[in-house]
């Protein structure tokens, strides 16, 4: 990162659960189109939006690779012509079986590379598979880390592995909650909401980065599509509930990752 890059636009992009890849694709463009206006550097889109994830209350298409070819394709494209970089949640195939991962997209359109999910849930252990590595990314020189969903809840080790390689920011894409059933909430941080919203300050906090996270907009929404800065608050979220771009800009002298770099494992040696 040059010493003159001081912040970094991102957009947050808190997209409804459509239900068809077609319908999805369009809302990409529109939004890397609204990006665009707003000079937004790199936009970040939920878990496995294309085509939606697998093990929850709604239909998804049966896993078919060249569809997601064409969808990547078809992002490639949106992302080159709007000159916004992107974090795409898919899933893909090889051959070790079918993977829940976030592609990352130039604002040329290249494919830069992509995070898999690797701590999966238990109830996502029918559809898809770990892959087992981590990888870290950079746009405009800023380097930046994913974790998805669970493994960002749950496993501090997923965000702290970028941090101490030196992320400014890590996108958490996710999904939590339903267009079915479920509670209405509120106020973001409520004490007696799920803990979602308590896990990412905590990401935030405890390494000194920012917490990009990023949900769909659904009706009964666990966690609101929020970024958090490096000393836990919350700069900015998305009303539960609406589609929307969440744009703002990062302050990345903030970003030091000093309490990821300061972690001692020597210090918790086998009692």
């Amino acid at each position: 990162m040059s010493e003159s890059a001081r912040t970094l636009r991102i957009g947050l992009a808190a997209a409804r659960n459509a239900p068809t890849v077609e319908e999805r694709l369009r809302t990409v463009d529109r939004f890397l189109a609204e990006a665009a206006a707003q000079s937004v550097a790199i936009v970040c889109f939920p878990e496995a939006y294309l085509p939606g994830l697998r093990g929850e209350d709604f239909p998804v298409p049966p896993p078919d690779q060249r569809r997601q070819q064409a969808a990547l394709d078809a992002v490639r494209a949106a992302a080159r012509t709007h000159g916004v970089a992107v974090v795409m949640g898919m899933e893909w195939e090889t051959a070790a079986g079918l993977h829940n991962v976030a592609f990352v997209v130039s604002r040329e359109g290249e494919v830069q590379g992509h995070q898999a999910k690797n701590q999966l849930a238990p109830q996502e252990e029918p559809f898809y598979v770990p892959e087992g590595q981590r990888h870290m990314f950079e746009i405009d020189g800023v380097p930046f880390g994913i974790a998805i969903c669970h493994e960002g809840w749950r496993y501090p080790e997923s965000v702290r592995w970028a941090a101490v390689r030196g992320a400014k920011v890590v996108f958490h894409p996710h999904f939590t909650g339903s267009d079915r059933a479920g509670v209405t909430l509120m106020r973001w941080g409520d004490p007696d909401a799920p803990y979602y919203e308590k896990a990412m300050i905590a990401r935030a906090v405890e390494n000194e980065v920012y917490f990009a996270s990023v949900n769909n907009a659904l009706r009964f929404q666990e966690s609101a599509t929020s970024l958090i800065d490096p000393d836990g608050a919350c700069l900015a979220h998305v009303p539960y509930g609406e589609e929307r771009l969440l744009v703002h800009d990062l302050d990345l002298s903030r970003a030091t990752g000093l309490y990821a770099r300061r972690f001692d494992s020597a210090l918790y040696s086998p009692g």
